[in-house]
């Protein structure tokens, strides 16, 4: 059974890069047809999808979030890592983690628990 954990700063000044890392457990984050996404929720508002990381090592990234987001991975670690950059206040949400089936667009049916991250100075 495949778990998936976010970490990282729950506060993060304006202007600053946000970063966090979700470690895999039960499953190989290179392991074939597998995506692994970054997906968060504003207060208030529904899940907004960010980008994901292929098994190939390709990304995805939403149009909207493209200039400001990178995903990455360390396969020794078994962990992929988000960066926001340029943070604001409108990057307060919680974000997870989840993994995908044969592609970025289809349903994800494993998630991490969340975290809450928090922009402000």
């Amino acid at each position: 059974q495949v778990q998936l954990q976010e970490s990282g700063p729950g506060l993060v000044k304006p202007s600053q890069t946000l970063t966090l890392t979700c470690t895999i457990s039960g499953d190989s984050i290179s392991a074939n047809y597998y995506y692994w996404a970054w997906i968060r929720q504003p207060p208030g508002k529904g899940l907004e999808w960010m980008g994901a990381i292929a098994y190939t090592e390709r990304t995805y990234y939403s149009p909207s979030l493209k200039s400001r987001t990178s995903i990455s991975r360390d396969t020794s670690k078994n962990q992929f890592t988000l960066r926001l950059s340029s943070a604001t206040p409108a990057d307060t949400a919680v974000y997870y983690c989840a993994r995908s089936h044969y592609g970025a667009g289809e349903p994800y049916h494993y998630w991490g628990q969340g975290t809450q991250v928090t922009v402000s100075s």
